[in-house]
């Protein structure tokens, strides 16, 4: 639905003088790139086709910069455009295909390009007759950033036009033939329409990149792979670069299960010379290892099951002290500045998911028993973490059963899953529940949920436990089908606020690290990935091979590099209902960033649109009383602009996309937060 799209700065105040020499300034600098880079390039490579070409970029700009720039005293401290140079000498192509294509060639694999990086943007033809392509790119808000055409002749050619993008964010390319009509195709989870490129923010003026006193302090991983570099493919392969490094995903998760590492018997798993998967041996992802599953030869059934404690225990924790022994070794060598090692003891054993707990809760604790005995006996820097439910409350209820019977003892931190309704999806996000008349629902919603979490981690545990976070995907709608007209251009959005939103509230409300579910699309549970799969109409079962991002993926990409090598110092106090804003600051007494944003049952659903142009006013103290000046304000896509505030005040206009105030007086922001509980900065 691209109707639902942030009014165009046409609608907006007009732009100071200031403004508008910034935006003038940023289209030179921008021709003198694609000059530059053309005649850099080879012979024949840019050439003018003799077409006609128009290319400039829209006064259009993402909400949050637009915002900010209209509503708060003080000019842009930048402006953001997106070009596209003339078209080059067409090019022979394949003559069998589709009527119309387009692509990026030339990335990573990912389809996304560093800011102020030039690209190509390839269109592909196969007209009956002389005609013209007529194209454009619009952002995550259906505001076009780009447009042109030119002339294209019968049969098949491939034209480039050389583009250079200092706006950052995502990106739908259009296109269809003037007098033959026709539009992309869909590519497999793609729907018909357009072909999606990104471009991935420099922060570098605006927030300082953080020192990290260790490694694991890291606070975003992710699940899924992308087999995306030449030779690569499942499973052996490296499925998480160049994805997770260009996304800023950390951690990732490393089998070390028993059904896995012995299925036909003890004592065959030796830590001296089990080899460490190749794609960790740069020492860039970080391991959670994972210890759920035993082997049939262990199992009461007689099968490998998740469902019930081994019917030896010394056997299984002599297995678990060999782990901890190879985790060791495996720490000391390739991640010595990472302070522990992480294990996760079971996944998602609620009796109704998919790897249900059937056996008493006697036997859960004394399985965790085990565990925690054979892995500290092998590994002196171990933090042991469970239970892992699916959802957050569904964590507090078996953590609060449980404690009863001593699980606590056996126990260094929490991973939980944060799913939070049936259906995490566009129409349901995390605030939906936020304030609902029935107290039981209203304990639900995402915010509360956590609140209760930690509380309960608080009575178990000591303080700073860490507590991770290791999976929480956004699907579209229950009952969506991936189809050649969907998911639409506001799905998409709604798709991707959503996924920011989040992740934003679950670290917000205290949690240490947390993952993103799912790299790219796949069957059957429809939506999940922050990336098409352009290869099965269905997704990928087994790791992606070809993908495009969706605005989720850009906008997570923002988010890392905005609040990764933070801590969290909690939501903002007396927030209006309706308002969400959570305060972090940069580890070693760094910047302050603070996410907010407005949500709204009304204007949120399905039926009638995620909307794009509610707005709500939300004034941020971020400075001492009497004090004035300027703070940057980065939109959800990492744009920023430079914000007047007066009296230690700055005025916001928020909307259903986060945006993040960077901001320098801790001691302020500081006064105005409540600290999860049991939350210790690192």
């Amino acid at each position: 639905m691209r109707n639902h799209a942030p009014p165009h700065r046409d609608d907006a105040a007009p732009e100071t003088l200031l403004e508008q020499t910034a935006r003038a300034l940023v289209a030179i600098v921008l021709q003198l790139t694609l000059v530059i880079t053309a005649a850099a390039s080879p012979p024949g490579g840019d050439g003018n086709s003799g077409s006609t070409s128009v290319s400039s970029p829209t006064s259009g700009r993402s909400m949050a910069v637009a915002t900010a720039m209209t509503t708060a005293s003080g000019a842009a401290s930048s402006a953001h455009a997106l070009l596209c140079g003339s078209p080059s000498a067409p090019a022979s192509t394949a003559a069998p295909g589709d009527p119309i294509e387009a692509d990026t060639p030339g990335s990573d694999g990912t389809r996304m390009f560093p800011a102020g990086q030039p690209f190509m943007l390839t269109f592909t033809t196969r007209a009956r007759a002389n005609d013209t392509l007529v194209w454009q790119i619009a952002d995550a808000w259906s505001n076009v950033q780009a447009s042109g055409q030119f002339a294209v002749s019968g049969g098949a050619q491939a034209v480039s036009l050389r583009c250079v993008s200092t706006l950052a964010g995502y990106f739908a390319i259009s296109a269809t033939l003037r007098s033959a009509g026709g539009t992309l195709p869909s590519r497999g989870t793609r729907p018909a329409d357009i072909a999606t490129f990104g471009v991935l923010p420099d922060l570098a003026g605006t927030l300082p990149a953080p020192s990290y006193p260790h490694q694991d302090l890291h606070r975003f991983g992710g699940q899924g792979a992308a087999f995306l570099l030449p030779g690569e493919h499942c499973c052996p392969g490296d499925g998480y670069r160049p994805l997770y490094t260009d996304l800023g995903l950390t951690w990732v998760n490393d089998n070390r299960n028993w059904y896995l590492m012995e299925p036909n018997g003890p004592n065959t798993f030796d830590p001296a010379t089990y080899p460490l998967a190749r794609y960790f041996r740069q020492g860039d992802l970080l391991r959670l290892i994972q210890l759920d599953g035993i082997p049939a030869w262990a199992s009461p059934t007689g099968t490998a099951t998740h469902s019930y404690a081994p019917t030896s225990l010394s056997r299984y924790q002599d297995f678990m002290r060999r782990v901890g022994q190879e985790s060791s070794k495996t720490r000391n060598r390739y991640f010595p500045a990472q302070s522990r090692n992480y294990y996760q003891v079971t996944w998602e054993p609620d009796y109704g998911s998919g790897l249900p707990w059937r056996d008493s809760d006697a036997s859960f604790v004394a399985m965790y028993r085990a565990t925690w005995q054979g892995i500290h006996a092998g590994d002196p820097n171990a933090l042991v973490m469970g239970t892992t439910n699916a959802t957050v409350s569904a964590n507090t209820q078996w953590l609060q059963r449980l404690a009863q019977l001593g699980i606590a003892q056996y126990l260094d931190g929490v991973t939980v899953h944060g799913y939070y309704d049936v259906g995490t999806s566009p129409s349901h996000p995390p605030e939906r529940l936020v304030g609902n008349s029935a107290p039981g629902m209203a304990a639900l919603a995402l915010p509360a949920s956590m609140r209760a979490l930690r509380r309960q981690i608080t009575d178990m545990l000591k303080p700073g436990a860490r507590l991770f976070v290791t999976e929480t995907g956004i699907s579209y709608d229950l009952g969506s089908a991936y189809g050649s007209t969907y998911p639409t251009a506001n799905v998409l959005y709604a798709h991707g606020a959503v996924v920011v939103r989040t992740h934003l509230i679950l670290l917000g409300e205290g949690a240490d690290v947390t993952y993103l579910f799912f790299a790219a699309d796949f069957p059957v549970q429809v939506g999940y990935g922050l990336f098409f799969d352009l290869v099965g109409p269905q997704g990928g079962a087994a790791g992606s091979t070809s993908v495009s991002p969706k605005p989720a993926a850009l906008a997570a990409a923002a988010m890392t590099r905005i609040i990764d090598g933070t801590n969290t110092l909690g939501p903002v106090n007396a927030t209006p209902a309706g308002v969400y804003a959570y305060a972090f600051q940069q580890l070693n007494g760094g910047k302050v960033i603070t996410a907010a944003w407005a949500h709204s049952n009304a204007v949120w659903n399905a039926s009638a649109g995620f909307s794009a142009a509610y707005q709500v006013g939300y004034k941020l103290q971020v400075d001492a009383p009497g004090t004035s000046g300027q703070v940057s304000v980065l939109d959800i896509m990492g744009n920023a602009s430079s914000v007047g505030y007066s009296n230690g005040v700055v005025a916001l206009t928020l909307s259903e996309t986060p945006i993040y105030v960077i901001s320098r007086n801790a001691a302020v922001v500081k006064a105005n937060v409540t600290t999860p509980t049991g939350y210790v900065a690192q």
